[in-house]
Formats: C-alpha cells, sequence, structure tokens
C-alpha cells in the first residue's frame, strides 16, 4: 500500500524529510478495524513528532492522527462496526499513523463519520473536536460554577484546530461568556465566526484587554498556545480558585503563582486514553458520535482551513511546513491517493 514515511528526524526542508513508500498491507487482529483512508488533517503534533522521534534501524514511521475513511475489514473481536461503514477518527501516538491507504484503529476510538460532511471536512475534525471537549468538560469540568468568578472562558490562541472547535463547544453547549485570542484580522474574523463572544490581542498584553470587557475575572482560561509567554498574564486575569487548562509544550512551566489564588492546572492529551487502554477508553467512541450528531443538527461545524490535495510528501511537507511557521488558520487537509 502507498503511504508516506521518515527515517530520520529532519527539518521539513530537507529532501527526506517525508518520503512517498509503499508498505505492506496491515491485517486487524483484536478489536481493530482496517480503514481505507479518505482525507486526513494534519496536526501540530505530526511535526513535533517527526522533528524528535526518528525511525527504528531498516524501518519508517508513519505520521497522521486524524481521518476519514471505510472500513473494509474487522478483527475477529469488534462489535461496534462492520466492513463499508464509514468512519472518522484520530488514532493513536502508539502505533503507525493515518498517513496510508489503509490504517488499522482500535474501534472504541473511532466515531461514524457525520453524513452532512465529506471527506476533507470530516477529517479535519476529529483530533480537535476530542482535544477540545475532553479539555472543557472532562478537565475543566465548565459545567461546574467557579464560586464568584465571571461565567467565562478565556481560549487562547483562538484561530488554532483545537481553539476553533472549542469556541463551537463552549457557545452552543455552556451558557459561558467566550473571549478568544487572535491578533490579525483575518483571524479576528475567524472567531467571531465561530462565535466568539469577545475577542482580545494575544500580541498585547491579556489582563488588562479581559479586564476592559467588564466581566469580572473569568472562571476558566484554555490555553491552546504559547502557554509560556502568557502565563503570567493568566494568573492575573483567572478568578481565585479558577480552572487552567494548557494543551501545548512550554519548555518549563512555573505554576508556583497559581497557589494564592488556589487556581487548578489541567493538561489534557487525547492520545491518553488510547496509549494505556483506560477503562473508560471507548469514551471516544461515544464523543465522537455525539460529535458527528452535533454537526448533522447544524449545531457544529467543520474547522477545514485548507485543502492541500492529494496525499503525498510533497503535500504533507507543505502542510508541515506552514504548521511550522504559526500561520495556520483552521485545519489542513489532505485527501486522496493519485490514480
Amino acid at each position: 500500500m502507498r503511504a508516506v514515511g521518515y527515517q530520520d528526524s529532519l527539518p521539513i526542508e530537507a529532501p527526506d524529510a517525508l518520503v512517498d513508500i509503499n508498505l505492506p498491507k496491515p491485517r486487524p487482529t483484536g478489536r481493530d478495524l482496517l480503514v481505507q483512508v479518505q482525507a486526513i488533517s494534519v496536526n501540530p503534533v505530526d511535526t513535533k513528532i517527526r522533528r524528535r522521534a526518528k525511525a527504528e534501524a531498516g524501518a519508517w514511521n508513519v505520521l497522521g492522527y486524524d481521518a476519514s475513511g471505510t472500513v473494509v475489514a474487522t478483527g475477529p473481536d469488534a462489535a461496534l462496526f462492520k466492513p463499508g461503514d464509514t468512519v472518522f477518527y484520530a488514532g493513536d501516538m502508539s502505533r503507525q499513523g493515518t498517513n496510508a491507504e489503509l490504517h488499522l484503529v482500535d474501534e472504541r476510538i473511532v466515531g461514524h463519520k457525520p453524513k452532512s460532511l465529506d471527506w476533507a471536512q470530516a477529517a479535519a475534525l476529529p483530533l480537535t473536536a476530542i482535544t477540545a471537549w475532553e479539555t472543557l468538560f472532562d478537565r475543566l469540568d465548565v459545567r461546574r460554577p467557579v464560586p464568584g468568578a465571571a461565567e467565562a472562558i478565556l481560549i487562547i490562541g483562538g484561530a488554532g484546530g483545537v481553539a476553533s472547535i472549542a469556541i463551537q463547544l463552549a457557545r452552543r453547549l455552556t451558557g459561558l461568556t467566550v473571549i478568544a485570542t487572535a491578533s490579525r484580522p483575518e483571524t479576528q474574523a475567524w472567531v467571531r465566526d465561530l462565535g466568539a463572544h469577545h475577542v482580545v490581542d494575544h500580541g498585547k498584553p491579556l489582563a488588562a484587554q479581559v479586564a476592559a470587557l467588564g466581566l469580572g475575572a473569568p472562571g476558566f482560561v484554555f490555553s491552546t498556545t504559547g502557554t509560556g509567554q502568557h502565563l503570567a498574564e493568566v494568573t492575573t486575569l483567572i478568578a481565585p480558585q479558577g480552572r487552567f487548562a494548557l494543551i501545548d509544550d512550554p519548555a518549563t512551566l512555573d505554576i508556583m503563582p497559581f497557589k494564592r489564588k488556589s487556581v487548578s492546572v489541567h493538561w489534557e492529551f487525547m492520545f491518553t486514553r488510547p496509549m494505556f487502554h483506560t477503562p473508560d477508553m471507548d469514551a471516544q467512541n461515544a464523543l465522537l458520535n455525539e460529535v458527528a450528531r452535533l454537526v448533522d443538527e447544524g449545531q457544529l461545524r467543520t474547522t477545514l482551513g485548507e485543502n492541500f490535495g492529494l496525499i503525498n510528501a510533497a503535500n504533507l511537507k507543505r502542510a508541515h511546513a506552514l504548521i511550522e511557521s504559526g500561520r495556520a488558520r483552521g485545519k489542513i487537509v489532505l485527501e486522496g491517493f493519485a490514480a
């Protein structure tokens, strides 16, 4: 089968940073699904792993943690799906990725593809939807108010893939006032269109801008990027006993200043459940099915930003380069293989 892989951790400009390859067809076992991949999307985690984890000698690493496609075979213990079902999912970091014609995935982290979306639109959703949902409802527990705080959430990095879903979920499924950060006119328009009540510029100090809104101190802050840069401002603007969540990888994270406010800190990593086969691993199946329902009812929309064309090394290198530039808006999707 055709795939895109790499062996050495190289800068994206290097000729061998990502390579078109052929691999044996995988076979499903246990609760696996074998999925014919129709579309994928590219996430910051793809670039991070490419830069940090080289393949074992003589082997290839295949990236990709988002896909939509069709089930073509199932393992002997699979019961949630059958061949012919259309699905979408975000995969498992401990297994080979979705940048391939055929992909193995445990059915407990797979959802039925939204009927109202095409392959590319559906592929843009899984990883970001799972991350945003788990952050809001499992980690921050936003449906449980913070005493005395403004019923508001600040989402830092509002135009990114995860934040683009988090804005919609917070606006549609909670009564919170949604404050998003964006620094350029086009990204500010993007987050407003997604449902943010207020937009502040993360290129300027955040605390004064949030205070100027007149809402009071927000009970929740969700940092999707630049956490190290914004942490001091967050400690100032968040309410006492507030809840703070992050998903990025600051070089250091000194949370001592949160102590005087008794702020709780939550790190979200959507691969935790599949990597450790947690007892509630199938929560991601239920979550994705709920996201599909909300999409088909018109309450959520895809966050597809750009379609880079066919799934091949050249187009994936373009996608990695744009993500590494920090200027991506929404999700970058690739669709289909050359005939």
